[in-house]
């Protein structure tokens, strides 16, 4: 319990934001400015060293590009507290200037649209470091058993730019992927996504490791991981599975990461084919508790099942699963293939990525024990702000997002009431925008014309706003009479009952209806609908 105590204070931690209006750094770093939309990010080549004595990186990232828009100038972002050495186009060091983490750089003469573009942009500093990764972004610098550096980075939410120069937008990913080269004392691995690429001594007392991800991929998702790797790995059914943990781990990530053949069965008979078997998938061990770092995610759960050994649902079979496999692996298709535009609709990785934990308690454990997992995450429900947050200032919603959005979701499927078509429904959702960037209105234009059904109410009810819908009840003996009341204007919602151990479905709107049957021993199925009930 303790655990989940401290899951509770840094989940609201991670999400929490007091500010009401917002500034102009939080516009250069949230919109669509024209500095931005005037180019296109085809690839990027990292290749940096990083010094864990001095907590130091330098090095460059040249960004390939297309411009979409004829323009003299660009933004690329990096956080203020990193120096910008200078910045190189066709030989030629360009003029740039600094407002917060925005760098606007200049061209002696207007690129044309169409042009391919390349910059190579040189850099050093100490970046951010975290205080308690993953909540809030930042390096993380720790030791193994053996005293040797062991060193992550998260940033999630807070930016890429912390670390690296980039176009700092989820509405651009790299067209054609990254190619990541890290340089670290010898004797250390450097772990990054995609496929490992040869390593090169550099006789200076470092050896540089080069990856290559040839997928587009999300900025944040970019990763470095370094310390005493060992690598194990298999092909299971045609997708590489690469595991690299700490030495001293060894025999207990082999045991541990076994729960990963039969979660990539059960994802990819509900949500199709893994995104990304060009890159492979891999498990690495990191510094921190996890991230669902692209191809290479991020994973700190110590080897045990549960969340740090609580299960985060009331249920206990959470304690049946490894909690940080199940979720950051779900990101793969939720998240890092299907990408929110804005992370104001962040509900989009995370409400179903928190949803895919419940189907994997189906796949192996049947549909109720499904069931009452993710109904015990109502608990972790805080109803404090809506789930979508404020657009084009780099603002996330609530935290609720996570079981709020998975209990919307399972929600959805009672509605429909028909499993073959909500399976369905999920499947073709998960390839139709497999390795796309969307947003909440293409979500819920989609869900309409699978379902045939107007959801919109219903989604812009739970993710607009924070109460529950309620159902309010009152007899008129021998029936009764019901309707909703919620927030969104018009809202209406088919609901089910039992009565006299017969299921029935009501469909109340906000407008007082009568029964057809009685209401004696009424039970509101709360279960199959994330509501409140109330008679009055």
């Amino acid at each position: 319990m303790k655990n989940f105590c401290l899951f509770l204070l840094c989940f609201l931690f991670q999400h929490l934001t007091a500010q009401e209006t917002f500034s102009r750094k939080d516009s250069l770093m949230g919109s669509l400015r024209s500095e931005r939309t005037c180019y296109d990010v085809l690839h990027y080549d990292l290749n940096i060293k990083v010094e864990p004595d001095k907590k130091f990186i330098s090095g460059y990232n040249e960004i390939s590009f297309k411009t979409v828009a004829n323009t003299s100038k660009i933004q690329i972002d990096l956080f203020k507290n990193m120096k910008v050495d200078s910045i190189v186009w066709n030989k030629q060091k360009l003029i740039f200037s600094r407002e917060f983490n925005a760098v606007f750089v200049e061209f002696p003469s207007i690129l044309k649209e169409g042009a391919q573009q390349k910059v190579r942009f040189y850099y050093s500093g100490n970046p951010i470091i975290a205080k308690r990764a993953p909540w809030d972004g930042g390096f993380v610098y720790r030791t193994d058993s053996n005293g040797k550096p062991f060193i992550g980075v998260a940033v999630q939410g807070t930016g890429a730019s912390l670390w690296y120069p980039v176009k700092d937008s989820q509405t651009d990913e790299p067209d054609n992927g990254a190619t990541i080269k890290i340089a670290v004392p010898t004797g250390l691995m450097d772990v990054s996504n995609g496929r490992f690429k040869g390593s090169e001594d550099l006789k200076n007392g470092f050896t540089r490791w080069d990856w290559e991800i040839v997928n587009p991929i999300n900025t944040y998702n970019i990763t470095l991981n370094i310390g005493d790797y060992v690598h194990f790995g298999e092909n299971y059914k045609g997708l590489d599975l690469d595991y690299y943990v700490l030495r001293e781990n060894e025999s207990k990530a082999k045991k541990q990461f076994e729960q990963v053949k039969p979660m990539m069965d059960c994802y990819q008979s509900k949500f199709g084919p893994y995104p990304f078997p060009e890159d492979g998938f891999k498990l690495i061990e990191t510094s921190y508790l996890g991230m669902e770092h692209q191809s290479a995610v991020a994973y700190g759960n110590h080897y045990q099942n549960g969340y740090l050994g609580s299960s985060l649902s009331s249920d206990q079979i959470g304690m049946s699963f490894d909690y940080i496999i199940i979720h950051e692996s779900g990101h793969e298709w939720f998240g890092n293939s299907i990408t929110s535009k804005d992370i104001a609709d962040m509900w989009i990785h995370e409400g179903f990525t928190c949803y895919t934990e419940s189907v994997y308690v189906e796949c192996l454990y049947g549909y109720q024990k499904g069931q009452d997992y993710i109904n015990g995450l109502k608990r972790n429900i805080e109803n404090d702000r809506p789930i979508i947050g404020n657009y084009g200032v780099g603002n996330e919603g609530s935290g609720d997002m996570y079981p709020k959005g998975a209990l919307m979701l399972n929600t959805l499927r009672s509605i429909i009431n028909d499993d073959t078509k909500w399976w369905k429904i999920i499947l073709d959702y998960s390839n139709t925008f497999r390795h796309k960037i969307i947003d909440t209105e293409t979500v819920i234009a989609f869900f309409n014309k699978e379902s045939s059904l107007n959801l919109t109410p219903i989604f812009n009810q739970y993710l607009k706003h924070t109460a529950f819908p309620v159902l309010e009840i009152q007899y008129k003996e021998p029936y009764f009479e019901y309707r909703w009341k919620a927030d969104e204007p018009g809202f209406n919602m088919p609901v089910d009952v039992r009565t006299h151990d017969k299921i029935r479905r009501l469909n109340p709107t906000t407008e007082w209806q009568t029964s057809t049957f009685s209401g004696k021993e009424l039970d509101v199925l709360t279960k199959k609908f994330l509501i409140e009930f109330k008679y009055l």
